[in-house]
């Protein structure tokens, strides 16, 4: 893992003196030469010093790399009004550097310390790079529920460290017992960063007063930090698994809730938001089953959901920028101007509705599948999740592309090459992978 940190870290003194496009291009190619080193084991591989990567780890290091160029080919206007452009690139950098750490280590101790470290350049995106003066109150709620909740994770770990000597994940999986603090204060900081339904509110006000690039990273992986903590100790949460039942009960009518409540929503970054903690409520609600088909299943939504949220808020971004707004109210009949933009809209709403052929459609299918298998009592609520899912896509497909369209924006250019190439990125691998879903089912 040292060779790819330090391949890496070796962008960090080129950005004060190259281009951007350049950086982005270099960290595209850093890319392909990590993706090459694939290996198909069950078991940690690339061991040094208490890091390595699994298949696990290994499609969340991909997805962190890939959102983070994506992020710098997004920001245009930083670099073209040379709004601190170098800091900008520093910032994002040392993000995607301290992710592919927490990913990647072994210890759950420095997970824990990389897992926290991750919100002070997120901040920093926030409060540096927002659009509204309520960024600062966007960061300090991200930064509270984040914080308080993370307190007693690590309390819990400190108690593991002295009961068993080790924070090894391998080691702790082998734990015997838990008493009901223990599994809660593991629990708690993985269920806010989701984040689950009721303690949520940090997560659209930050989406809203975010920057492109700081909604692009937090839809697209900082979300995914709770999911891949849940999953590295899911073997814990079947110790206690008759709690699951109100878990899963409360995220599934909490999720019920939210996908009515994304009808109702007039800001495009807002819809999107909450159609975030509606999929991730779903993950969560389905990977507490313990079923193999939904711990499978979770990986692959938070890998689909990474890629299409990141697309739909770049979708956003390009709207926001020639009409200075991301009301719905204004943003009406892009089909007229921008036609081809219209289509990229159509094609990522229908797949944030789980449209064949697209990944998020198998990954819902296996949540779906181990949710009933567990009750069928939850077929009513699964019934009104997915109806209103589909919903909420056309409603925001169908109310920014048609109808009465704004008179001012009637000097609109229907799209940028470079805006098409990063649609197209985020595109590409989301139909792709659909080929090749066994390197998503076998890691556990």
């Amino acid at each position: 893992m040292l060779k790819f940190l330090i391949m890496f870290m070796s962008l960090i003194p080129l950005i004060f003196y190259l281009n951007w496009w350049l950086i982005s291009y270099m960290m595209f190619f850093m890319t392909f030469i990590f993706m090459f080193f694939f290996s198909d084991g069950f078991f940690h591989y690339f061991m040094s010093f208490d890091y390595g990567m699994d298949i696990l780890s290994y499609g969340l290091i991909i997805l962190s790399i890939w959102i983070s160029t994506l992020m710098l080919i997004s920001s245009k206007s930083v670099f073209r009004l040379n709004f601190f452009k170098s800091l900008f690139m520093l910032n994002i950098l040392i993000l995607m550097i301290i992710l592919m750490l927490t990913f990647s280590t072994l210890s759950f101790f420095m997970f824990y310390l990389f897992f926290e470290s991750s919100l002070l350049p997120t901040l920093l995106l926030i409060i540096g790079w927002g659009y509204q003066p309520e960024r600062l109150q966007a960061g300090i709620y991200m930064l509270m529920y984040t914080l308080t909740a993370s307190l007693p994770l690590l309390m819990g770990l400190f108690y593991l460290n002295d009961l068993y000597g080790s924070l090894n994940f391998y080691l702790i999986n082998m734990l015997s017992n838990l008493n009901y603090l223990l599994y809660f204060s593991l629990i708690l900081a993985f269920m806010v960063k989701l984040p689950v339904v009721f303690i949520h509110l940090w997560l659209p006000k930050a989406h809203v007063e975010a920057p492109v690039s700081g909604s692009m990273i937090l839809a697209g992986v900082l979300l995914k930090l709770g999911g891949y903590g849940l999953l590295r100790i899911y073997k814990i949460l079947l110790l206690k698994n008759f709690f699951s039942i109100y878990f899963i009960m409360i995220s599934l009518i909490g999720v019920m809730f939210m996908s009515i409540m994304c009808i109702r929503q007039t800001d495009l970054k807002s819809l999107i938001a909450y159609s975030s903690v509606v999929h991730m409520g779903l993950m969560f609600s389905g990977f507490l089953t313990g079923y193999c088909w939904s711990v499978n299943g979770s990986f692959l939504l938070m890998i689909a959901h990474g890629l299409c949220s990141s697309g739909l808020f770049a979708l956003s971004n390009m709207s926001y920028e020639r009409l200075g707004s991301r009301s719905l109210i204004i943003n009406r009949g892009l089909y007229f101007f921008m036609p081809t933009m219209s289509l990229w809209w159509f094609l990522f709403s229908i797949f944030n509705g789980a449209a064949p052929p697209s990944l998020n459609l198998w990954a819902e299918i296996c949540m779906l599948t181990s949710l009933i298998c567990w009750s069928m009592l939850t077929i009513f609520f699964l019934i009104v999740i997915s109806f209103f899912s589909v919903c909420y896509s056309l409603y925001l497909y169908s109310f920014s592309n048609h109808g009465k369209f704004y008179l001012g924006s009637n000097n609109l250019n229907s799209g940028f090459i470079s805006e098409y190439m990063l649609l197209m990125i985020h595109l590409v691998p989301l139909l792709m992978f659909t080929l090749n879903l066994d390197c998503f089912m076998i890691w556990i």
